[in-house]
Formats: structure tokens, C-alpha cells, sequence
């Protein structure tokens, strides 16, 4: 839809986005779009799904063609059952399906949480599709690395990841225990159901894929520096990925950075500080 009615909210984006879907190696990936104009796409993280960037695609679409997926696992899309389907390459490749179904070369990417850590690894490998980066919450993989490796309070805060990577951990969950995290009562509805669809051992495959395991090792070899623009948001009260790993992130980026660091939000700041986080990125984007 290119026109949006005035006045309507972000949890009744639902009603208007245009849904379709990507094919990545015969995995199927779906997305929620809005609006017209240069392509968005964002990128959730756990747990999470495309409905977590409603505020911000409602802000976006007058001005942007805004695509939200749901990653492998999640909601509408596929979920594989073979863990090695969830490795970091096949998640950097479902951003590149989801950009050639819309037509598209290139596209500003916006990640949250796995989905930032999927944009940075995209934007390091794709550059040549990376339009500009926005990523919320996670930092850059060598940043974290060095902090998993040699600060004890982000090993402490870690713990959950190391549970996820238990076999069998996926039991555990529950739709409603997931989605205890949603503060909105109308939008929790909205996660419960599409949490319902999920595949909770697939979401936790990308901890057992992806996130590192004891004893933590700083990455030293060189990765290639991100050739565009990055606007980086980070709420300080995470308790999951520490403040610290923000340090020394221009080194691993050949453009301007720009980071703007939020007291008051947590994790989830894209919700906390929805209308904070919408202005800045189309302020950055639009300069």
C-alpha cells in the first residue's frame, strides 16, 4: 500500500502491509511491506518478528518502500528442521532474497538484536547490496568478541545464550513466556500467535550456529571494514549485550559512524523509545 490513512497506529499496521515472500535455496522467507520509494529492509531478532518494526514502518512508508521479514524459523516463513540451515550464511543470504523479490540491488539494512547481527555480517560480505546500515543493539562481531573474551559481566550476562545452546533447550519455551518481554497488551496478542507458528528449536539454532561457546576468544584476524554509512542505536539498561562492546567501532568501518546511546531504553529499544528511534533514522537517512 503507497498511501496510509491518517491517524491510524502502529498496532494496526498489521491491516495495511502488503505480504509476500522471498525463496532462498528453497527455503521460503516472508515479508511484510509498506510504502514506496528507496528499499528498507529490516531484520528482527529473538524473540521476535517482522511486527516488531511496525513503529518504525509506519514513520518510514511516505517516504521509503519499508520490507519487514521474518526470519527463518519465525512466524510465516520456513522452518528447516536441519540445524546447519540457520548458519550465518544462509541468514545473510535470505537479506539477499528478500532484495532481488523486490526488484532491487540494493537496500538500506536495519537490524535488531540477531537481525543487527545478520545486517553486520551482510554488509561485510555484500557490500556491493548494502545501501546504508542501521543496526540496534548488537555491536560489531569483533567488538562483542572482544568483549565475551575478557569482560566477566558480559560472560555473567551470557548465561542465557549458553542455556540456549543446551540440547533440548527449545522444550523450555513456551508462545506466552516468549513474548512476556511485549509491555503493550494488544501487541503481545499479536506475538503470542505468531509465536505460536514458530519453530522454537529453530530459533534457538541460531545460538547453537552462530553465537560462540566457552572458553570465549577474541577474533583477531582482520575482517573487511563495512564500506557504507552506519547509524548505530544502543539502549544502555540491556542487560544482554553491554555498552562497553560499542568502543573502538570505527575501527571496522571505512565510512561515518554515527552512534547515539539511549538511557532509558533496554534491550527492545526500538520499542522503548519507538518514536526516539523512527526520528533519528529517518533524520540520518534523509541528511
Amino acid at each position: 500500500m503507497d498511501t496510509l490513512p491518517t491517524g491510524i497506529s502502529a498496532n494496526e499496521i498489521d491491516r495495511y502491509v502488503e505480504h509476500g515472500y522471498a525463496e532462498n535455496q528453497g527455503v521460503k522467507i516472508h515479508y511484510a511491506a509498506l510504502g514506496s520509494g528507496p528499499l528498507v529492509v529490516m531484520v528482527h531478532g529473538f524473540p521476535d518478528f517482522w511486527y516488531s518494526w511496525r513503529h518504525q514502518m509506519l514513520a518510514l512508508a511516505p517516504q521509503y518502500r519499508v520490507v519487514a521479514l521474518d526470519l527463518r524459523g519465525y512466524n510465516l516463513s520456513d522452518k528447516p528442521k536441519d540445524g546447519a540451515l540457520y548458519s550465518m550464511r544462509y541468514l545473510v543470504g535470505d537479506i539477499q532474497a528478500v532484495i532481488q523479490a523486490q526488484g532491487q540491488q540494493r537496500a538500506i539494512v536495519i537490524g535488531h538484536d540477531w537481525g543487527g547481527a545478520i545486517s553486520w555480517q551482510f554488509a561485510i560480505h555484500v557490500p556491493q547490496m548494502t545501501e546504508r546500515l542501521v543496526i540496534l543493539n548488537l555491536p560489531h562481531p569483533q567488538s562483542f568478541s572482544r568483549e565475551l573474551a575478557n569482560n566477566p559481566q558480559q560472560q555473567e550476562n551470557s548465561q542465557y545464550a549458553r542455556n540456549f545452546q543446551m540440547e533440548g533447550a527449545h522444550t523450555k519455551l513456551s508462545a506466552e513466556a516468549l513474548s512476556e518481554w511485549v509491555k503493550d497488551p494488544e501487541a503481545r496478542a499479536h506475538y503470542i500467535e505468531a509465536f505460536q507458528r514458530s519453530d522454537f528449536e529453530g530459533m534457538l539454532q541460531y545460538y547453537k550456529q552462530n553465537y560462540p561457546r566457552p572458553p570465549y576468544q577474541e577474533i583477531t584476524t582482520p575482517m573487511p571494514k563495512v564500506q557504507t554509512s552506519v547509524l548505530q542505536i544502543h539502549g544502555l539498561q540491556d542487560r544482554y549485550l553491554l555498552p562497553g562492546a560499542l568502543n573502538g567501532a570505527w575501527q571496522y568501518i571505512e565510512k561515518d559512524w554515527t552512534l547515539m546511546t539511549v538511557p532509558e531504553a533496554g534491550h527492545f529499544v526500538q520499542h522503548d523509545a519507538a518514536d526516539l528511534v523512527s526520528r533519528t533514522i529517518l533524520s540520518w537517512l534523509n541528511r
